[in-house]
């Protein structure tokens, strides 16, 4: 499927690019944990396979055969939906785990968006849609900060 010019194509038209540090965000189809879906490959040959995007677009950055058995891919960022291979990682299941605890209760985090994960993704995806180019920053902005509806935030501690 990575061959698969179309398939490509159809990945990229769903990334909304940002700058080189910040997220990506994934415009398409979200999974139920906020991570995006989308069909990969083609219908007409028998390929079709819904595929988490992080995976695919991982596999694309470093070859077909990047991923070893057990590993995952990770985000630094903790958004789901991300699409920035600078802000993927891999490593195994409980690491992601250990990540998840460490970081939940952060207040102004991802992870402790009142809307969960889904909501802040689905909230991005709609301020994506809404705005014009020239106001998209802000309109992420304001769809992250709903999130939070206290405005506080807590440093990192390192």
């Amino acid at each position: 499927m990575l061959a698969s010019g179309e398939t490509v194509e159809r990945y990229r038209a769903a990334v909304c690019r940002r700058g080189l540090t910040q997220c990506w965000w994934w415009t398409g189809g979200l999974s139920s944990t906020a991570h995006g879906i989308f069909r990969a490959g083609s219908h007409r040959d028998g390929t079709s396979w819904v595929v988490l995007a992080h995976l695919f677009g991982y596999r694309l950055e470093h070859g077909a055969d990047a991923l070893q058995r057990g590993t995952i891919v990770r985000h630094r960022c903790d958004e789901p939906p991300c699409q920035n291979p600078a802000h993927w990682l891999t490593g195994e299941r409980r690491d992601n785990i250990r990540d998840y605890y460490a970081r939940r209760q952060l207040t102004g985090h991802a992870l402790s968006d009142v809307r969960g994960p889904r909501g802040r993704a689905l909230a991005v995806q709609a301020a994506i849609a809404a705005a014009d180019p020239a106001g998209r920053e802000a309109a992420i902005a304001a769809a992250l900060a709903e999130g939070n509806p206290s405005g506080a935030h807590q440093a990192p501690l390192f």
